[in-house]
């Protein structure tokens, strides 16, 4: 029996529950590999009832739900497949086993080690993955949570907690004749804050620049105040590119639009062009920016500190993420670095998928 990748088996789960009638949205999808991620795809009771919960939407979805699991987790081969252990409470034509047989244990033990594969995968360095694992680690971007930030504005809406609302307390008390009313709360609104992801490209970025991108359209796909622009020689805009549905033909659009795809490092200089044409005039006011680069600069580092120090004034928040930032024996003594990190927030590792998530957390709680 060959082996697939578990996140290649719960969205290929996704598309033959789609072929049975069931309205598999893109987003109901999104939200099963989230909740199979958090729960871990070694819990086959667990799967089916993420499933069951994200996937449908009526007692029919239900049901048809029940015959394509069944058909593709247990009877399907050449895949890895789960057998639930316990009766599944919401559905009750879900097969029962009490303690499982020697097939199932077989099979559980196949998606445990399978589980335990992807979670190496994780943690592995991206520039040291093979051709395939590449591919697998592409259909885990899809498991990575987003957080989007938050900024308070200046206005205020009713709560049940907070501040005391002198003015809502008065007017609700005068609506009741002068009769003594509930006392109003009220709370300041808030609207999600800007990202803007500056993804460098260059030669010494290569190994790295197709997974940051990547990151980058997950990103974008979950939260729409999200601008990309890539970095080396030149300065591009690729967030148009990055809002197509599919994530490979969004890194085949940005190929096509950056034209120093791999070539040399002037962040000082194209941070400059990005502060003039798009930072100072709202870009980047208030916004979480995120450098993604190594530091490896060919320019004048004195530039570089410079743009650094006028991004770290308008931005809210700065995070610079190097590839090297999490192995052993790093040190950040590139003339880029050195320069960037008096004006940096966070500097932060992003070599391997564990690290992009750890990055996305920083940048929700920002």
């Amino acid at each position: 029996m060959s082996v697939h990748a578990p996140e290649e088996v719960l969205l290929g789960f996704t598309r033959a529950l789609r072929a049975a009638g069931v309205p598999v949205t893109q987003d109901r999808a999104q939200g099963f590999l989230e909740a199979t991620s958090l729960l871990g795809a070694d819990d086959p009771l667990g799967t089916y009832r993420a499933g069951a919960a994200t996937l449908c939407g009526s007692p029919e979805d239900l049901a048809r739900y029940d015959q394509v699991f069944e058909a593709w987790f247990r009877a399907r081969d050449g895949l890895p497949r789960t057998v639930v252990s316990e009766p599944a409470p919401v559905v009750s034509s879900f097969p029962a086993e009490e303690g499982g047989d020697g097939e199932s244990g077989e099979d559980a033990g196949v998606v445990r080690a399978a589980a335990s594969a992807t979670e190496r995968l994780r943690h592995r360095d991206i520039a040291a993955l093979s051709a395939a694992e590449k591919h697998r680690l592409a259909a885990m971007f899809a498991t990575l949570r987003v957080r989007v930030p938050a900024r308070r504005t200046a206005r205020h809406e009713r709560w049940h907690r907070g501040s005391v609302d002198g003015h809502g307390t008065l007017r609700e008390s005068l609506r009741r004749m002068g009769e003594p009313a509930d006392i109003v709360r009220r709370r300041r609104r808030t609207r999600p804050r800007r990202v803007v992801l500056l993804v460098d490209v260059s030669g010494s970025m290569s190994e790295y620049a197709d997974a940051v991108l990547r990151l980058a359209h997950r990103v974008v796909s979950a939260a729409g105040t999200v601008e990309v622009f890539t970095v080396g020689t030149r300065l591009t805009r690729v967030t148009r590119a990055m809002r197509l549905r599919d994530a490979d033909r969004a890194l085949v659009a940005a190929g096509e639009t950056v034209p120093d795809w791999s070539g040399g490092t002037r962040l000082g200089e194209t941070l400059r062009v990005f502060l003039d044409r798009w930072g100072v005039r709202g870009v980047a006011r208030g916004a979480v920016v995120v450098v993604f680069s190594d530091g490896w600069e060919r320019g004048d580092p004195a530039l570089l500190a410079e743009q650094m120090q006028r991004l770290h004034r308008i931005a809210h928040r700065v995070v610079w993420v190097n590839p090297h930032r999490g192995k052993a024996g790093y040190e950040p003594i590139q003339q880029g670095v050195v320069a960037a990190l008096p004006h940096v927030d966070d500097f932060l590792a992003g070599h391997s998928l564990a690290t992009f998530a750890e990055l996305l957390e920083v940048v929700g709680r920002a």
